[in-house]
């Protein structure tokens, strides 16, 4: 079966970039929504490995593991602020923050390893999902012939409603009102905009995992590259080098192209999409010695957003960074960070730090 990869899209932006929202909310820069109690989270974790300086949030994703039972699962990527050290891959920091998995689901029978449900499927503040919800009804009162007529009207509005929401989504995130602002503003922050969700799909036949899209886009770029065999006769191995990178990256490219707008790439235990050939090995767990494997990846087009957003709002734009992607590797257990000892009952949370790698181009 072919892995599903879900794209984070960029929904509305934040009327503040400080205002608060809740750890389950999935969303770009802003201030970081730690989950309530004690997470074990210590002060040099939220600072430059390289100057000190108080790291910044770049993503918050909500990511429960349903296979594992884990719903409270959040991770953060984070940055240092000051230019000079943006670039450089010590300044970068991701934190996995969960609670242990519930042993009431786990007694269901779906416990499952390496499997996740994706990033949550909303990414709207608790507030605004309040004002959403519906008075109890009871069912006598119920008058079909009026109910039929109701849904022909929803369907009508929703109609409209998709189309206008689709039109602005293709342009850029839209603002929406003011929730509660944190009270410390010694945080620095990015522009901050919430994330929509959608599955990638390849010219609208199948996801793009599926092994016949596949096999289509590979003759695509073999097709793309096989004009420059001639160019290089005689010097095999460069050719090679240099056509297995071209091919790479020109994968990533189509890609990118199809969704010009995906600020990240979630696929839980997927494969992460390459921008160079070069990527190190992802090392093991720093908790519990088990191998790391992909999770998600940034994408280059969250920069364009967040400098074009950079108005003097915040106190930092992006504008050193270069790179093409930012791949996220998790351990593959999940494995609890807190000191509970396994027992649900007893675990308040915790934090472990995670693996990031920067891809740039390979040609600058």
């Amino acid at each position: 079966m072919a892995e599903e990869v879900h794209l984070g899209l960029p929904g509305p932006w934040a009327a503040d970039y400080r205002e608060k929202a809740d750890h389950y909310t999935t969303k770009i820069g802003g201030v970081p929504d730690w989950p309530a109690g004690d997470m074990g989270i210590k002060p040099e974790m939220l600072q430059c490995s390289l100057c000190g300086a108080k790291l910044c949030l770049v993503a918050q994703v909500y990511a429960p593991v349903v296979k594992l039972n884990i719903e409270e699962r959040v991770i953060y990527v984070l940055v240092c602020p000051t230019p000079e050290c943006g670039p450089k891959p010590q300044s970068w920091k991701v934190l996995r923050v969960q609670k242990c998995r519930n042993i009431e689901k786990t007694a269901g029978g779906n416990d499952e390893l390496g499997q996740a449900t994706g990033p949550s499927s909303t990414s709207v503040p608790e507030e605004q999902i309040d004002k959403n919800k519906s008075p109890d009804i009871n069912d006598d009162d119920f008058d079909l012939d009026a109910l039929a007529e109701a849904l022909e009207q929803a369907a009508t509005l929703a109609s409209n409603s998709k189309k206008k929401n689709k039109s602005k989504r293709a342009n850029a995130p839209i603002k929406r009102p003011v929730l509660k602002k944190t009270d410390d503003l010694s945080i620095p922050v990015l522009p901050c905009f919430y994330i929509y969700y959608d599955k990638e799909q390849y010219r609208g036949k199948g996801t793009m995992g599926s092994s016949s899209n596949e096999l289509v886009l590979d003759k695509e770029i073999t097709d793309a590259t096989n004009d420059e065999e001639e160019k290089w006769e005689g010097e095999k191995y460069e050719y090679d080098k240099a056509i297995g990178a071209d091919r790479t990256f020109l994968k990533f490219k189509k890609r990118l192209d199809a969704y010009p707008e995906q600020c990240f790439r979630y696929s839980y235990g997927g494969k992460p999409l390459l921008a160079a050939t070069k990527l190190q090995d992802a090392g093991t767990c720093r908790l519990c010695g088990s191998p790391r494997q992909y999770e998600l990846q940034l994408m280059s087009p969250l920069s364009y957003f967040l400098h074009e957003a950079s108005d003097g709002s915040t106190n930092y734009a992006p504008s050193s960074w270069t790179w093409l992607t930012l791949i996220i590797y998790t351990c593959s257990k999940s494995c609890c960070p807190s000191s509970c000892g396994g027992k649900p009952c007893r675990c308040c949370g915790g934090v472990a730090e995670e693996e990031i790698m920067i891809q740039e181009d390979e040609a600058v």
